[in-house]
């Protein structure tokens, strides 16, 4: 995106005209699309759900949310068990990721004179992560174990780049334990032994930052049964819908604004710039509308679930809970989103207050186009401070994992879906799943309900 300097001392009347057509920048599907999509994902209609995100390729997401587009797209086509589609889509969204994330400095210059749904996005760190986590696992279900750890040793690099990068400063996402424990168990499927011990080892340590930065217990993960001459069945629960983030707008007051943004660590020269911006707003003596994104997690039905399989039974356990990863890294990231939408704001004041005088000057002080461009730039600069809501839609809330050790040969898999009281609410079954010797079945399901 080209970053617009308009001069201070060339602006008339037609400041506000720059500013709304601006309006239609595109934040990506709406609420309304996103609670049909989830209905119909709790409904395990699929298909249908597959189908309305296709159609809203060129609408609803447009080109500046395609990254959205091929994530959104891609978790439908894995529930949907089509792994090939699934991963097509998601390669398009991690190449496309990874370049925008190598523009991120100017990406953020970007994002000054309206907001941050201007810019293309690019995905936040946990998703990012959890792309490659469902790479995998596609494969896995395609039985290719080979092109699986292909996608474990690129979550690899890329956790520990985060590790390089935020781990002094960061106390929550730096490591996925989730992804961690994945590639363990895929590591040891390879019989690459020391890989899958130093794997979880790492999944062990992550687990522990998680009690203390998400509140949620270390689970445990190991297989119930019994061991000689099984095979094992590893059960993945995708459940619930992904928080939504919403925009809140506050009026803060100019010298509010002025210690919020001492209060933080941005980047030099957008601090700077934010800075000569409040000053200059200092002496008008009013306040400033800027939005900050926060999410919502919608509630969901299902708070449990159990497997059952040839007389062994086993709870799932939460190994990933993606709504308080997502609440944790925002929370840690406000400050310097705050401090943009400062800028961002008291620059449209500037420049709406320009036109302003520029028609006083003209007009005078009280004229109605005086009054008019008054009234216009107060609407325009509210209506455009808008927060950047988009989000990874289609993750489920939660991952959960049971492991079971089973005789060889093929059983019926009955799950047992539980509320949050561990009230029955319904039960699904898979026939005929294959168990092998000292070999692992991956099996998943997905609920939204």
């Amino acid at each position: 995106m080209d970053v617009i300097r308009p001069r201070l001392s060339t602006l008339k009347g037609g400041a506000v005209a720059f500013l709304l057509p601006l309006l239609a920048a595109c934040g990506g599907p709406s609420g309304s699309m996103r609670k049909q999509v989830n209905a119909k994902l709790a409904a395990r209609d699929f298909p249908g759900a597959e189908a309305m995100t296709v159609a809203a390729k060129e609408g609803s997401y447009g080109r500046k949310n395609q990254v959205l587009y091929y994530l959104d797209l891609g978790a439908i086509q894995h529930d949907a068990g089509k792994h090939k589609e699934s991963d097509l889509s998601l390669d398009k969204a991690e190449r496309r990721m990874e370049e925008l994330y190598t523009k991120s400095v100017t990406r953020a210059a970007g994002t000054l004179m309206l907001n941050d749904n201007t810019t293309e996005y690019a995905g936040e760190r946990f998703e990012r992560a959890l792309v490659n986590v469902y790479r995998a696992l596609n494969y896995v279900f395609l039985n290719d174990i080979e092109d699986a750890l292909v996608e474990v040793r690129k979550l690899s690099r890329l956790l520990q780049e985060y590790a390089d990068v935020y781990g002094a400063k960061s106390t929550a996402y730096k490591d996925d334990a989730f992804a961690q424990f994945i590639a363990s168990l895929l590591y040891e499927d390879d019989g690459k032994p020391d890989d899958a011990r130093i794997a979880r080892e790492k999944s062990r340590r992550a687990y522990e930052l998680y009690v203390k930065a998400y509140g949620m217990p270390a689970p445990r993960l190991e297989p119930v049964g019994s061991r000689p001459g099984a095979g094992e069945l590893v059960f993945l629960h995708y459940n619930g819908v992904a928080p939504r983030k919403v925009s809140k707008t506050f009026f803060i007051a100019w010298r509010e604004a002025l210690t919020a943004l001492d209060a933080t660590k941005d980047d030099e020269a957008e601090s700077g710039q934010a800075r000569r911006a409040v000053a200059a707003g200092l002496t008008a003596g009013k306040s400033v509308a800027v939005a900050f994104p926060d999410y919502v997690q919608d509630p969901y039905a299902i708070a449990g679930s159990a497997v059952e399989a040839a007389g062994v039974s086993a709870p799932t356990e939460l190994a990933e809970d993606v709504s308080a990863i997502a609440r944790k890294d925002l929370e840690e990231r406000l400050g310097v989103i705050r401090a943009r939408a400062i800028a961002r704001a008291t620059t449209k004041f500037i420049i709406a207050k320009a036109a302003s005088d520029a028609m006083a000057k003209k007009y005078g002080k009280n004229s109605w186009q005086t009054m008019l461009t008054q009234a216009g730039s107060a609407v325009a600069s509210v209506a455009t401070e808008i927060a950047d809501t988009r989000a990874w839609a289609t993750l489920p809330a939660q991952f959960r994992v049971a492991r079971l050790y089973l005789p060889p040969g093929t059983h019926d898999v009955t799950v047992t879906y539980t509320g949050p009281t561990g009230a029955h609410l319904s039960n699904q079954t898979f026939k005929g799943v294959t168990i092998r010797k000292g070999r692992r079945t991956y099996l998943r399901d997905r609920t939204a309900l």
